[in-house]
Order: C-alpha cells, then sequence, then structure tokens
C-alpha cells in the first residue's frame, strides 16, 4: 500500500499555512486582536480549527459560508452537525420572525402548542412517548441520566470507550492501552475522577459489557448507536440486539444519543435500525442553529419517573431537572420548523444519495492511490480515516488519528473553498448540499492526494 512521505507532508502542510494565512488576513486580525475574549474565541472549542486562528464569517446560507476575506467555501463540517439542516433556511427564517416579530414573547416560562407538535412529531419518528426539552444534547443526556440513577437507585453509569455525549462529566472515561479504565485526556478539572461514577468498554465488545453490567450497579448504558466524535465507528451486525438483551437480563436502562446519528435518517439509526431504547436524548440539528434539545422516555419509563416524582423527589425546581430557558417559545418554534419543513423524510432521500456520491467518489480516490485508509456512511454524514479496514471501536479509531494528515487535508481544502471537519475529517450533506458541491469536494481531494503522493 501507498503511504505518504512525512517530510513532504510535512513542507506540504507549512505550504498550506502560509497561504492560510496570506489568503485570511481579516480572520488573522479578529484573532489577533480580541483582548477581551478568553482564548480569542467566543467559544474555546472555536480554536481547534486548523491554521493558527479560526476563520471569521460574514454570511452563512444553504451549504456555503463567505469568511471575512471574501471567500465563498462549500461547507461540510455544517457547524459540526449543528447546522445540518443548513445555514439560515428559509423556513426557519419565517417561523422566527413570526414568533420574535408576529408574535412575540422569546422566553416566558410557559408552555406553547409549538412544544405540544414538536413531542408528537419527536414519537413518530423515534419511538418514545414522553419528551421534554433542554437547550443542548449535553443537558439532555445529563438529565436523562439523572431520571435513570433516581429510578433504579443504582450509582454507576456505562459508556463505549471514546463515545460522545456532550460535556457530561461521567462521560470523560476510555480504556488506555493496557485496557485500563483512566480519565479522557483532555477532561478538564472534573469534580470527581470519572472512573469512580463511570464503567467504560469498547464498543461492539458484548461479552466485555456483559461482564461490566454483572453486578447489577449500573443505572444505564448510555450510548450512541454508531461513534462519532472519533469518526464513524459502525456497530457490528446484532450488536445492539446484544445491548438490548443483557440490559434486560441486568435491569439496566438503555439511553440511546442520536445527536449526532440523526444523519441516519428522519427517526436516526434508531428508526433505521429497529432500535429499542429506554430512553433517546437529541440536540444539535434539531432547531437549525438555534439552541434545544430534548430527551424522550418510552411509556413505562415515563411513568416510573412521574410515580418517583410523586414520592418527594423534586422534577420541577430544585432537583437539577430543567433550565429557566429550557423549551423556550422561540426554540420550540424553531423545531418546529425544522421537523416540518427542512429535514423532513423526504429531505433525508437526497441528502443520504450525496453522501453515498462522496462516500463513493472517496472510496475511489483511495483505491486508486493505493491507500490504506477508510471511508464510512452514517446516512447523510460520511467520515474517512487513515486506516483500513474501517476502525471496529474506539480505541482503534482514535489510535488511527494523524494530526498532520487532518490538518494538510483540511487547510488545502479551505485554500480552495471546501470546509470539512479539521479533527476527524467528518463531512456531513444538508439539504441544499448540491451534487456540484460534491464534485468539488472530490475535484480538491483528488489534487490534495496527488501533491502529497506526488
Amino acid at each position: 500500500m501507498n503511504t505518504p512521505n512525512r517530510q513532504r507532508l510535512a513542507a506540504l502542510l507549512e505550504d498550506e499555512r502560509v497561504r492560510y494565512r496570506e489568503d485570511h488576513p481579516r480572520s488573522r486580525a479578529l484573532s489577533e486582536g480580541s483582548t477581551n475574549l478568553l482564548g480569542a474565541v467566543p467559544m474555546t472549542w472555536m480554536a481547534k480549527w486548523a491554521g493558527g486562528f479560526p476563520l471569521g464569517f460574514s454570511r452563512a446560507h444553504g451549504a456555503t459560508i463567505t469568511d471575512l476575506d471574501g471567500h465563498e467555501l462549500t461547507d461540510f463540517a455544517l457547524g459540526d452537525t449543528g447546522a445540518m439542516a443548513g445555514h439560515s433556511p428559509p423556513a426557519l427564517i419565517e417561523a422566527l420572525r413570526q414568533r420574535v416579530e408576529v408574535k412575540g414573547g422569546v422566553t416566558t416560562m410557559l408552555p406553547t402548542e409549538d412544544a405540544q407538535w414538536v413531542a408528537a412529531e419527536l414519537t413518530r419518528r423515534f419511538g418514545p412517548t414522553r419528551w421534554s426539552f433542554t437547550l443542548s444534547a449535553t443537558d439532555a443526556n445529563r438529565w436523562a441520566l439523572r431520571l435513570a440513577r433516581m429510578v433504579t437507585g443504582r450509582p454507576k453509569v456505562l459508556v463505549f470507550s471514546y463515545s460522545y455525549h456532550g460535556t457530561v462529566d461521567e462521560s470523560f472515561v476510555v480504556l488506555d492501552e493496557e485496557g485500563q479504565e483512566r480519565n479522557r485526556p483532555g477532561n478538564v478539572a472534573p469534580a470527581v475522577d470519572p472512573t469512580t461514577t463511570t464503567r467504560v468498554v469498547e464498543f461492539n465488545d458484548l461479552p466485555a459489557l456483559e461482564s461490566a453490567l454483572a453486578a447489577r450497579d449500573v443505572a444505564a448504558v448510555l450510548c450512541e448507536p454508531a461513534l462519532t466524535n472519533i469518526g464513524i465507528v459502525l456497530p457490528d451486525e446484532g450488536f445492539f440486539d446484544g445491548v438490548r438483551a443483557l440490559c434486560d437480563e441486568t435491569a439496566t436502562l438503555l439511553i440511546i444519543d442520536e445527536t449526532h446519528t440523526f444523519s441516519a435518517g428522519p427517526g436516526g439509526a434508531t428508526k433505521r435500525w429497529g432500535l429499542a431504547p429506554d430512553a433517546i436524548t437529541i440536540g444539535k440539528s434539531l432547531g437549525g442553529g438555534v439552541p434545544g434539545g430534548a430527551y424522550g422516555l418510552r411509556e413505562e419509563l415515563a411513568e416510573r419517573v412521574l410515580t418517583f416524582a410523586k414520592r418527594g423527589n423534586d422534577l420541577e425546581d430544585v432537583g437539577g431537572i430543567g433550565g429557566t430557558l429550557a423549551g423556550n417559545a422561540m426554540s420550540m418554534a424553531a423545531m418546529r420548523c425544522v421537523l416540518a419543513d427542512v429535514l423532513t423524510d423526504g429531505a433525508f432521500v437526497e441528502m443520504e444519495r450525496r453522501a453515498s456520491l462522496f462516500a463513493s467518489g472517496v472510496a475511489r480516490s483511495i483505491a486508486a492511490n493505493e491507500l490504506a485508509w477508510s471511508i464510512s456512511q452514517l446516512g447523510a454524514r460520511c467520515e474517512y480515516r487513515f486506516v483500513a479496514p474501517a476502525p471496529r471501536n474506539g480505541g482503534d479509531s482514535a489510535r488511527a488519528s494523524d494530526e498532520a494528515l487532518e490538518e494538510y487535508l483540511h487547510l488545502f481544502g479551505v485554500n480552495r473553498g471546501v470546509l470539512i471537519t479539521p479533527f476527524h475529517n467528518m463531512a456531513l450533506m444538508c439539504p441544499d448540499t448540491t451534487d456540484e458541491d460534491v464534485a468539488r469536494h472530490q475535484s480538491v481531494f483528488d489534487a490534495a492526494l496527488e501533491q502529497l503522493l506526488r
């Protein structure tokens, strides 16, 4: 197999860094002039973009971003999934105008009819029958775990190594090279060592899961249907049948986080693969960029929760379940619009078709250049990894990371008008993504390989 020359890669990467700095002076000035922003960005994650400083942008519509220096970029990052509906779809603009300008009331701490509609639509799409709303998937996960511990009386939770559940403290546990549980590298100052609250096993490892649940002290397994934030790692055939069976055998709740795997279809991977969770969490893309999230409980679990509430567990005030702005009128109007008019059942058909076009083109280029790389697809989402075959668990996927290659491919694309995520090569299609957008990425990707392997 072909292996990129590391010296050539280093030289090409430096060329792309220089070009990036020269081509984006206003973005650089924005970053360098930020004296009152911590880390020179509004939210510290934004500093993670390649090139030494993030792009500042002036406009974003559909699948296109215009940066501060006037460059138009075809956007496959889409706000790291937050903009899966595309940037500022016309239907959302009108829905927000109606809510703010015509009806009035961004937040009132009072319910609206929109919330009932969204809950019913989420039931149709995903299955659980009782829903509550949050401002993020992190909060949805945090609150679902609290409810799970309440109704089971168990202290522990279980996650898969390198799964992603926002900034939930209990989820930042991984297995190290020796297979030992440890605080995930980079986790900032956890309140307690998360290995005391959480068990962790590798994805696709049913024997390890069986062993971890045997003590019957785990309240819930919190998992993604496929790992996503470490590169797409798909489940083995029958894996989730085994997960469900082990949860049933040990009276452990199963919570499925669809925040990133919503890309699999209108009802996420849960609907597509016929999964049967006790609860679902979701966020990021539901409001088309307006903050919002939700958690849904199947009927039996919801009744258990309400029964425990009647026994004095405070779900309405100081119990840590909820937030003043959660379920606000603007976010509910946004969710209703996105589900009704933008991320519709029909929209997913074209989004997935274009993702398949994207994946097949990249796969052909990998094969033609005899690279030991792979690409995986999850509905409207694709990611390529620098290993073949594709990883089966989070640890293997983490070890396949190559920061220099990732930065080179990202900057090569940005410098030629194509934006993907810079740290795990994710490309996402929105309803406005076109075949021409996919072809543009393919042309840039092939040019990057031609330079790298010359």
